[in-house]
């Protein structure tokens, strides 16, 4: 089925570069883009086309790091530090999930809020509850987005609450929740999860390895958050080099057939930085959620110059907002201290590149997506900017800077995932964040 749009047109070509086309057209052929033009086809001629008017048209964003468990309790406990925080908050939470009713309520509220959002694609923690985790993908599923679903491993240095009896228990659960779920949804799929290195014992690390090869799944864990989770992975893994060594040993970090995201990334020494390279290795930055538990600033500049693939993620909870739109302001504005305070060297981001991060840059995780261009995935959002005044004519990079900034008077008109409208004009959305 062909879809036509017709508005003011908005995509990334470079993380540098924005390419805008107003009064333009946007073409869907079945799941995919067709093109993007000043006038209408005349192959198309007759094809009925909605008409958005003066309303910006542009990809779906894509959330490459969000805690599903932790949306029902964000902004609490954002004066404590990650560990903490952790044990504070997060694994007391998460150890309710046992109870499949509060999951599913729990999730409800999530997946309810990222139907809403203007985010298309995301990777996302669950807990090590199979029947739970299960939930949240029938959830996701209905929301019409395209996501990777972890069910998390953990087999030391937690609660008991939240940890799994030894390595053989989580591998076997794990393989039972991989072949309930790989081949069930349409756009939900596993993906495997180490929570993260002091939380998974070598064993447990071997195992989930032997299920990334198995059924050939790509991985997302943490890396480098805070400075006392480092000096912590050097205490319980003092054979390896550097954190990201300790994922590399178990082959769970990039490389050949195992597609990688590591969130944040703020401490990171030269021989990782290269080493995420090679790999092809993705960078979750997570800057909302690196300011409120005070875990530093990503040096993200860095990573664009060394050519790092880098895309954005909401962090749930840590973050507290689920909008992309959100995260990219904060990039934006994180950037400034860290060239201000840290390295004049690493200039702050433009809102170009903040755009590209949370459209292209997180979108390519998922193959071609997240931009206009011939034989992508036809993900879009029509974005009515109309309740943020102005008494000047504006462009549409100008207006795009807006939405970015203004977050809390943007309106969703509709929402696309793969050709298919997910979100009609009939649910528009007048929310604090989009």
């Amino acid at each position: 089925m062909d879809i036509i749009l017709k508005g003011n047109i908005c995509y990334s070509e470079t993380p540098q570069k924005l390419k805008t086309m107003e009064n333009g057209y946007l073409v869907c052929s079945g799941e995919f883009v067709a093109g993007v033009f000043s006038n209408l086809p005349e192959e198309y001629a007759g094809l009925p086309v909605t008409d958005h008017g003066d309303c910006l048209i542009i990809p779906g964003l894509c959330d490459l790091h969000v805690h599903a468990p932790q949306y029902a309790f964000r902004a609490l406990g954002m004066d404590m530090e990650l560990l903490d925080w952790l044990n504070t908050y997060t694994f007391p939470e998460e150890s309710k999930y046992v109870e499949l009713d509060y999951a599913s309520k729990a999730y409800r509220i999530f997946t309810d809020a990222v139907k809403k959002s203007a985010t298309t694609r995301a990777c996302v923690f669950a807990t090590l509850h199979s029947p739970a985790t299960i939930n949240l993908m029938e959830k996701l599923e209905q929301t019409g987005i395209v996501s990777y679903v972890g069910k998390v491993g953990m087999d030391r240095n937690c609660p008991d609450m939240v940890r799994q009896l030894n390595a053989a228990s989580a591998y076997s659960s794990t393989k039972t929740w991989i072949e309930k779920t790989k081949d069930r949804f349409k756009r939900t799929s596993p993906i495997i999860t180490p929570r993260f290195i002091p939380t998974c014992t070598d064993e447990l690390m071997q195992k989930l390895k032997q299920l990334q090869a198995e059924y050939s799944l790509p991985v997302q864990s943490h890396l480098s958050e805070s400075k006392g989770e480092i000096s912590w992975v050097k205490e319980l893994c003092p054979e390896s080099n550097t954190y990201a060594h300790a994922y590399q040993q178990f082959g769970l970090f990039g490389g050949s057939n195992v597609p990688t995201i590591m969130a944040h990334c703020i401490w990171c020494e030269d021989a990782e930085v290269e080493l995420m390279k090679n790999n092809g290795v993705y960078v979750a930055h997570c800057p909302q959620s690196n300011m409120n538990l005070s875990s530093g600033i990503a040096p993200i500049r860095r990573y664009l110059k060394k050519g790092l693939n880098i895309g954005l993620g909401s962090d749930i909870a840590g973050g507290v907002h689920l909008s992309i739109f959100r995260a990219m302001s904060d990039a934006i504005q994180v950037s400034k201290l860290h060239w201000r305070l840290i390295d004049q060297n690493d200039e702050p981001l433009t809102v170009n590149e903040a755009f590209y991060l949370g459209t292209a840059g997180g979108g390519s995780f998922f193959g071609k997506v997240g931009k206009f261009e011939e034989g992508h995935e036809f993900d879009a959002v029509v974005i009515d900017d109309t309740t943020i005044p102005t008494t000047n004519p504006l462009s549409v990079e100008e207006r795009l800077a807006r939405i970015i900034y203004c977050s809390t008077i943007g309106n969703i008109k509709a929402k696309y995932v793969r050709g298919v409208e997910v979100l009609p004009g009939k649910e528009s959305i007048h929310a604090s964040h989009i």
